[in-house]
């Protein structure tokens, strides 16, 4: 009996089932900005306008319904393995979190990349291993979770400035 090719195709499914990145180009035809992004609360989803009527998509986690905001903001820091300081509001709920957690420590929610937007309070960021099921669903405190893979990607191809609008 040889179980290798009886595995095969179960492994291919899995590997098919969950990429670990869902970004794809896709027709887009809202009015904004070119180099806009846009975040899709109801999809789930983040758009990059490329300005030929069609975007970048990425699969995200928005905030959850008690933390959404709608709006337009802009791009304000763009940053590598960010530090994090738990914000008030985190901590409340999770009161046990340390004051600081280092840039590149595997508990750090920021992941491997931030675009700090300029309400001082969110971002759109990378995530952890732990957090990375959250992608696809409502589960942040405001901000915009990525896959790291994706928001490195982003961040490569957005500047200090990008407008950003984020629709229910």
């Amino acid at each position: 009996m040889r179980p290798l090719p009886l595995l095969a195709p179960i492994l291919a499914a899995l590997l098919a089932a969950a990429p670990a990145s869902a970004r794809e180009r896709v027709p887009f035809a809202l009015d904004v900005p070119r180099g806009a992004i846009v975040v899709s609360a109801s999809e789930r989803a983040l758009y990059l306008d490329l300005g030929d009527g069609t975007a970048i998509r990425y699969r995200v986690a928005v905030p959850r319904a008690d933390k959404m905001w709608t709006g337009w903001r802009r791009i304000d820091g763009l940053h590598r393995a960010p530090a994090w300081t738990p914000p008030e509001i985190v901590r409340r709920d999770n009161p046990h979190l340390p004051d600081l957690i280092p840039g590149g420590h595997p508990s750090n929610p920021m992941g491997a990349a931030a675009l700090t937007l300029d309400d001082g309070i969110n971002a759109i960021h990378g995530t952890t291993r732990t957090m990375r099921a959250s992608i696809g669903r409502a589960a942040s405190y405001g901000c915009i979770r990525m896959t790291d893979e994706d928001v490195l990607d982003l961040k490569s191809r957005v500047r200090v400035g990008t407008p950003v609008l984020m629709m229910r």
